[in-house]
């Protein structure tokens, strides 16, 4: 049980919010060139307690990403490379049969896998089988794993930073919709630019720079989430995010033209649950402490990208779930 405290004056829990993330992000920010958004995504993410899907063809620094962000926040960190013959217990943990020291007994004992670390980094999440892939599924909702008929608590927080390369590479497997669902994010990493790919070789290429400095630990970190879920949100707003999350549903009256065209099956409670959460904390970090549309729409991509399911005809005619969510934006007025 960690007890989490904030100070009494709410202006003071935000401003040290604002203060500790413009921090991390300086620090990430000497190791990693550009991907601002990307940054400023996992932050958000970090921030609500959520997970992270990175998705970007190889060599893109998903991976450096990841492991800048570990060492900035003085967390426990556990990398798991994917692979087609990774089973569960080599993610979770086995009970193995040891023999006491004293009196030449045998029993049972639990040894821990690598998921048990604050910051747990899924390399090529998608290059493992999908009875795999449904390993993390406990761990990432419920914070804890079950190895037979106990039950064990990972430590807090408790963060999954995944990455993928696109699913038409050779050797990769679909991830589940009920594991997509439990991502708080989808993140595209881009190629860098002209500017960006050069100081990327100056840097790779030149001196070794210094590993960034540690910037919070764990228990700073649970402090600012409940500091995050604490920030208000006015009902109009609020409803909003609800009828954007409704409006994708090609079955209901609610629904948007776009999703009656283009989908099969549209967000889930999850996804207004990461609009709401992220809109709060987009709009502390732009300097305010009034959620509004605009922070709800600026987090809709990442939020809801990957919890549409595009119909086979829309598949076909290469229409993207990116794209109607720009379509649901659109259709979708701020009040009613």
């Amino acid at each position: 049980m960690h007890i989490v405290q904030t100070s009494e004056s709410p202006e003071l829990d935000i401003q040290r919010l604002r203060e500790t993330v413009h921090a991390l992000e300086g620090e990430v920010a000497r190791a990693i060139v550009g991907q601002t958004m990307i940054v400023r995504g996992v932050t958000i993410a970090l921030l609500a307690g959520g997970h992270v899907l990175l998705e970007g063809l190889p060599g893109l620094g998903k991976t450096m990403l990841v492991r800048t962000v570990a060492r900035a926040l003085r967390l426990q960190y556990s990398r798991i490379q994917f692979t087609p013959d990774l089973m569960p217990a080599d993610i979770l943990g086995t009970n193995v049969l040891l023999e006491s020291t004293h009196g030449g007994t045998r029993a049972f004992q639990f040894q821990a896998g690598p998921i048990f670390a604050n910051l747990v980094l899924a390399d090529e999440i998608n290059r493992a089988t999908p009875r795999t892939q449904s390993a993390l599924l406990e761990a990432m909702q419920e914070q804890a794993v079950s190895i037979g008929t106990t039950s064990h608590l990972l430590p807090q927080p408790f963060f999954v930073l995944a990455t993928q390369n696109p699913i038409e590479l050779e050797g990769t497997y679909p991830l589940p919709e009920a594991e997509l669902d439990r991502f708080f994010f989808k993140l595209m990493v881009g190629f860098p630019n002209r500017s960006e790919l050069t100081q990327i070789v100056d840097r790779t290429t030149g001196p070794r720079l210094e590993p960034p400095a540690p910037v919070v630990d764990g228990t700073s970190v649970l402090e600012l989430q409940e500091i995050a879920r604490e920030i208000p949100v006015a009902s109009h707003v609020s409803d909003y995010a609800v009828r954007l999350v409704l409006a994708s549903h090609p079955e209901l009256p609610e629904a948007a033209e776009t999703a009656r065209r283009n989908l099969r099956f549209g967000a889930s409670p999850r996804a207004a649950q990461t609009l709401i959460l992220a809109g709060k904390i987009h709009a502390v970090l732009a300097g305010r402490v009034n959620v509004s549309f605009d922070d709800i729409r600026r987090v809709a991509l990442p939020a809801l990208r990957h919890r549409l399911i595009l119909s086979y005809e829309a598949e076909a005619k290469g229409v993207t779930s990116d794209r109607v969510v720009s379509e649901l934006l659109t259709a979708v007025p701020d009040r009613i």
